[in-house]
């Protein structure tokens, strides 16, 4: 596959279905293959996709005729895509979900939720004999 036949087109609404982009890009030629991609989780749109076209001259006509126009309510982006980069395997980029920090970053989302503070204040509450214990432990 040559990547000058294959474009990204962006800027998708959520709603729309592989059909309906192969049918919006006919227009400028033959679509080879049309590529919605999905969230792995929930299995909806993440807005964007990879259409490829038989010829280069086609996938230009297609940037041409298609760029900024308008599809369910968006301006698409559409242009020439650009070869995937390469990555180790389980590189992935850290960007707030999973590895550490997690959610809130650590002890920080205690505190910013109005918790009485991180996990450094739990060691100081003492055990359950200091509290009282359990409820049929008390006379």
């Amino acid at each position: 596959m040559e990547s000058n036949r294959r474009l990204f087109v962006g800027n998708l609404p959520y709603q729309v279905l592989e059909r309906d982009i192969e049918d919006q890009f006919r227009g400028a030629g033959v679509v080879v293959s049309v590529n919605l991609m999905l969230d792995k989780m929930t299995g909806r749109s993440r807005g964007f996709a990879f259409v490829e076209f038989s010829t280069p001259e086609e996938a230009n006509k297609a940037v041409e005729m298609f760029h900024g126009k308008d599809l369910g309510g968006r301006a698409m982006t559409v242009n020439m895509a650009r070869p995937r980069e390469e990555r180790p395997p389980g590189d992935r980029p850290r960007d707030g979900y999973g590895g550490s920090g997690g959610y809130g970053g650590g002890n920080r989302g205690f505190r910013e939720r109005g918790d009485r503070g991180g996990r450094s204040d739990w060691g100081d509450r003492g055990g359950r004999e200091d509290r009282g214990g359990w409820r049929g432990d008390r006379e």
